[in-house]
């Protein structure tokens, strides 16, 4: 008989925590970057770059960090399930707004600038992973929250809802990773100190997602 597969042999308790740490050090890092070498952040602004780090902003850590922590609430928030489910709701949500915000100021960056849309691998991946994560959103609400589907349908719907998350997840890192490949690009060769910020960021969002990913597999606590 082949033999019985091992667990991870660890809990979600310590990746969790270090997820977090991870989305702490994101932010910190995108918050310098841009106001300690790009000048700043603005809705409307003269200076036009500062409408495109809004973008990048709201998408780094007002959409993948929170939409991270929304699939990481199950393991880390220390309450019942039904407080789990609200916490894990409203942080999607807050993703979603932010999502969408964030694809509004890149539009409005390009049209002031009087660029084309859609143009980049980045603009199609990051188009495609908001509208995947909206319709996530709407049909985990309405299946598990408002009016709620029956429990059988539920049941059979949950493991394709957790597999789809993770993907639109791991689809949102990738549009970040081309993101920041083309703004390596444009600070050009030579590695300076935003260039290591850049890099920096790419590495600690992959680590973030996979801390994100693992524990969504791990158990809460481990017997």
């Amino acid at each position: 008989m082949p033999p019985k597969s091992r667990s991870f042999q660890v809990s979600a308790t310590p990746v969790t925590m270090f997820a977090h740490l991870l989305a702490i050090a994101v932010t910190t890092l995108v918050l310098v970057r841009f106001l300690h070498f790009r000048g700043g952040l603005a809705f409307e602004s003269a200076n036009k770059g500062k409408i495109l780090n809004m973008h990048a902003l709201l998408m780094a850590v007002g959409f993948i960090v929170f939409a991270g922590e929304a699939i990481m609430a199950y393991k880390s928030v220390p309450a019942k399930r039904k407080v789990q489910k609200a916490f894990h709701v409203t942080l999607h949500l807050i993703a979603l707004v932010a999502g969408v915000v964030g694809v509004y100021t890149a539009f409005k960056y390009k049209h002031e600038v009087e660029e084309k849309d859609m143009t980049s691998l980045h603009s199609w991946l990051g188009m495609i992973t908001i509208c995947l994560f909206g319709l996530q959103w709407l049909l985990g609400f309405f299946s598990f929250v408002f009016p709620g589907a029956e429990m059988s349908a539920r049941a059979s719907y949950r493991p394709w809802h957790v597999f789809g998350g993770l993907v639109i997840f791991f689809l949102a890192i990738s549009a970040a990773q081309t993101g920041l490949l083309q703004t390596s690009n444009f600070l050009g060769p030579g590695l300076s100190q935003e260039g290591l910020i850049v890099n920096f960021t790419g590495l600690l969002l992959f680590l973030f997602a996979v801390g994100v990913g693992l524990s969504s597999v791990l158990p809460r606590a481990y017997y």
